[in-house]
């Protein structure tokens, strides 16, 4: 008999928490927290609604609408964090710079983050947003794991290729600390990986109940 995985219900009842522009405008530090980013037009708001069945982040036509650290909660304790995005965002200077210390400063200080997932599109992946989140995660420790997105774009012997030459890369510049995946919000790939990878973070187990 298989269990239900207790992330899934808890990801189906997640809802809009609070959006924050400091970081001193961010909920209590207490209990767990998982921050997804991702380059502006990697499917970051996409993988977020598809994890959890849910309209929760905006997507839009135009990347870098994300300008706030939005936090969703799923129970008393957890909750999921939609970071800017970077990139192509058509935004002033002096903003970026904004969302950069502000970003820098949620990472750096947040003792109830567990975990970074980080969207990289499957046909440009490791860019240089990308290499800067893998350097930090590297060197605060901080778990990250990767959702190649957008895999219905390539064959899937195109998108293995794709993942097999990514995780080799992952090796050689930051060892074996960073597990990755492939995803697809549209077709629904990679769903309960995801979502495992979550439920570990959150300290959550898929075991029978008790008796």
């Amino acid at each position: 008999m298989q269990f239900k995985n207790p992330i899934i219900g808890l990801c189906q009842q997640a809802a809009f928490m609070i959006s924050a522009a400091k970081v001193d405008q961010c909920p209590d530090d207490q209990g767990f927290e998982v921050a997804f980013a991702g380059r502006s037009n990697a499917g970051k708001s996409s993988a977020l609604n598809t994890l959890t069945h849910a309209s929760l982040a905006r997507t839009s036509k135009t990347p870098g609408r994300t300008q706030l650290l939005n936090f969703f909660r799923l129970d008393e304790e957890r909750r999921l964090v939609d970071l800017p995005g970077y990139g192509y965002a058509k935004v002033p200077i002096p903003l970026k710079l904004h969302w950069q210390r502000h970003l820098e400063a949620y990472l750096g200080s947040r003792e109830s983050l567990k975990g970074l997932m980080l969207m990289m599109d499957i046909r440009h992946p490791l860019t240089e947003f990308d290499r800067l989140m893998l350097d930090w995660s590297a060197a605060s420790e901080m778990p990250m794991h990767i959702l190649l997105t957008k895999a219905d774009k390539l064959a899937y012997g195109a998108a293995k290729n794709a993942l097999l030459k990514v995780q080799t890369d992952l090796r050689k510049g930051w060892g074996d600390g960073v597990t990755i995946q492939l995803f697809s919000a549209p077709k629904r790939m990679g769903i309960e990986e995801a979502q495992a990878v979550l439920a570990r973070w959150m300290e959550l187990e898929d075991t029978p109940p008790a008796g």
